[in-house]
């Protein structure tokens, strides 16, 4: 449980560095296509999902190879910890700039720092428990479709506040 709980931590740091390195990536890039695909492409909402999805996404598929046999769950958990965290910042800003009025440059920070660490808060917890055991191909299903989503809608948006960009 110790190297668990080690990992977790580790993965919490790496999410918030790449994460907020990703942030910067597509421009760093010359604003690479590719790039774009998995990186924010402009300062909306969804966009800035992918600093906290694809991060723990790819840091999960080293954490299921790394845990499977030891822990059955864990890809239960770390499915809906990426789920779960990634929804948390629509969530999370669409709630507090509703109350407030605007978005605060800090807050719009800690939701991100919140969310991640919530994220794998959840996934830990699961783990341990496996309450979601009997949900892992639903999870991952759903995982995936979120993945996809952020391919599909990078470049082609549907016309929804959640795609639109503030600075625009």
């Amino acid at each position: 449980m110790k190297d668990l709980k080690s990992c977790t931590i580790i993965g919490i740091v790496f999410v918030l560095i790449t994460g907020t390195l990703a942030h910067f990536l597509y421009n760093w890039s010359g604003q690479n296509y590719a790039a774009g695909l998995f990186t924010p492409i402009n300062e909306s909402i969804w966009e800035h999902m992918k600093l906290l999805f694809f991060p723990m996404f790819l840091y999960s598929l080293f954490f299921i190879l790394k845990f499977r046999k030891k822990y059955s769950c864990i890809t239960s958990a770390l499915c809906f910890g990426i789920l779960a965290g990634t929804l948390l910042i629509p969530l999370i800003y669409y709630a507090y700039t509703y109350v407030l009025g605007r978005n605060f440059f800090i807050a719009d920070i800690g939701i991100f720092l919140l969310s991640t660490i919530i994220a794998f808060w959840l996934s830990y917890k699961l783990t341990l428990s496996c309450k979601l055991e009997s949900c892992t191909l639903f999870l991952c299903i759903l995982v995936c479709l979120l993945f996809a989503c952020f391919l599909i809608f990078t470049y082609h948006a549907p016309d929804l506040v959640i795609f639109q960009d503030p600075t625009e």
